[in-house]
């Protein structure tokens, strides 16, 4: 079986898969072998498939996945970060890969019938990523003081860094973001908020980075992956204000699917940068890197942050 089958045939006929669609919820065998009456596992991804290394690594996981539960792995992409999240809300899919603030979504929709079960460890034993401001290079614009009255673009509601941490981080630094800013809007992905940056749309936009810190700068993230793509410059842009770190996505289950298959997925995940480092680094992820186990703990943070921003949100009329 070809470990890129699915997402192959999703690039060449350009087609978005509705995750709406994705029919019934994976029954759970009562008796006997807990694969029976199983036909499929289903997995929810969000992002578009411009990264080709993105794509090389969701085709391993899958394939990874399938061999070692000893059923066809199904991998359903949504366009938007609510997408996943109402797949495995409503138990359409029986796990997802999301950011945090994805997951605090989940979480106030249906509890402790997801739980997060891995994330990913850098070398140096941090398991975080950056909120960025990034303004272009040729804007008069150097600090956040000068984006006051400025436009900024979001990426998505339910982005973590780009939304949710941001906003709490400029609120203790006694900023209201509904107010500082002369318009804000929501630019619908990372890629999106990059390229309505560098065409003039946004005076600055909020962007994921990793691989590095403030200091030392980063390797990672939508620019660079747009750079590496040759589609921007990074020569083009500035960064003037980061947030962060901020707990890394994780692997997220149904925890009302069979105990088994979340431990095989624990354990066939886990193991992988060990068994494949060759591989592992191949397809993206940082030499020394490798998952670790976590829970809704590790997230308390950014659930409490959702909850703060809902209610800070509805006071003043809801506005972004």
């Amino acid at each position: 079986m070809a470990r890129s089958a699915w997402f192959s045939a999703a690039v060449a006929l350009g087609l978005g898969v509705t995750l709406a669609g994705c029919g019934e919820k994976t029954p759970v065998a009562d008796t006997g072998d807990w694969r029976s009456g199983i036909k499929e596992i289903r997995m929810a991804v969000s992002g578009s498939n411009d990264d080709p290394r993105i794509v090389k690594r969701r085709s391993l996981y899958r394939a990874r996945l399938s061999e070692a539960i000893g059923l066809p792995v199904k991998l359903y992409e949504s366009s938007d970060y609510n997408g996943v999240i109402q797949a495995l809300s409503s138990g359409q899919v029986d796990l997802a890969q999301m950011a945090g603030g994805g997951y605090a979504n989940v979480d106030a929709q249906i509890g402790p019938l997801a739980a997060p079960i891995l994330t990913t460890r850098q070398a140096e034993g941090g398991t975080g990523y950056y909120s960025t401001i990034v303004v272009r290079a040729d804007s008069p614009i150097r600090t956040l003081a000068d984006m006051k009255g400025r436009s900024l673009g979001y990426v998505d509601f339910n982005s973590t860094s780009g939304y949710l941490v941001p906003r709490a981080r400029l609120r203790e630094e006694g900023i209201d973001p509904d107010t500082y800013f002369g318009k804000t809007s929501f630019a619908g992905g990372h890629t999106q908020a990059v390229m309505a940056l560098a065409n003039g749309q946004f005076d600055g936009a909020i962007l994921q980075a990793s691989g590095g810190d403030p200091v030392n700068g980063f390797s990672r993230g939508a620019l660079h992956t747009m750079a590496r793509r040759k589609l921007v410059d990074l020569k083009d842009f500035r960064i003037i204000w980061t947030a962060g770190p901020i707990p890394s996505e994780a692997f997220v289950v149904r925890t009302d699917r069979p105990q088994p298959l979340i431990d095989t997925v624990r354990g066939t995940m886990g193991a992988l940068p060990y068994d494949e480092p060759d591989l592992w680094v191949d397809v993206g992820q940082l030499d020394g890197s490798a998952y670790t186990s976590v829970t809704r703990e590790h997230y308390k943070d950014v659930i409490a942050l959702r909850a703060a921003d809902i209610a800070q949100r509805r006071g003043q009329g809801g506005r972004p």
